[in-house]
C-alpha cells in the first residue's frame, strides 16, 4: 500500500510537470529522478532513519543459493523489512547508489546508511536462514 502511493504521488507530480522535461537526457531518467526524489522526500519528512555511532558498524552478507530460493520470496521479504532499512537497501543494492549519495539524499550520515544496510542484510540473512530451516523440515 505505501508502495502504491508513493508510486501514487510520484505520477501526479510527473503529470503536473511534464511541460518542464527538455528533452535533454532520457524521458525514463526523468521520470526516474522525480520517483525516488518524491519518496526520499517522503522518509525524509517523517524521519525514519535511525541515528547510530559508526564504530559500531559490522558488515553482513548474504549468501543466496539460486536454486533454493525464489527471485519472488526474495522481494517478499525485502518489502517486509522496516522502512529505514528497506530504503537504504533498496537504493545501495538494487539502484546502485553509494553511501555518500544516499547520506546526501537522505541527509542523513554516512554512517546511519551504511548501519542501516547492515542491519537490513542480517534481517534477510537471519530471514533465508529460517526459510531453509522451514524447507529442511518440511522435505523430511
Amino acid at each position: 500500500m505505501e508502495a502504491e502511493d508513493n508510486l501514487q504521488d510520484a505520477f501526479l507530480i510527473i503529470f503536473n510537470k511534464i511541460e518542464q522535461f527538455k528533452n535533454k537526457g532520457s524521458f525514463e531518467g526523468w521520470l526516474k529522478r522525480i520517483t525516488v526524489n518524491t519518496v526520499l522526500q517522503r522518509y525524509r519528512n517523517e524521519k525514519v532513519f535511525e541515528l547510530i555511532k559508526e564504530n559500531t558498524i559490522e558488515d553482513v552478507t548474504v549468501d543466496i543459493e539460486e536454486d533454493t530460493i525464489s527471485i519472488d520470496y526474495l522481494l517478499e521479504i525485502i518489502q517486509e523489512l522496516p522502512d529505514r532499512y528497506r530504503l537504504i537497501f533498496n537504493l545501495y543494492v538494487l539502484d546502485g547508489y553509494s553511501h555518500k549519495e544516499i547520506a546526501k539524499m537522505l541527509d542523513i550520515n554516512l554512517g546511519t546508511s551504511k548501519s542501516n544496510l547492515a542491519r537490513a542484510r542480517q534481517i534477510l540473512r537471519q530471514t533465508i536462514a529460517d526459510f531453509k530451516i522451514a524447507q529442511q523440515s518440511q522435505s523430511l
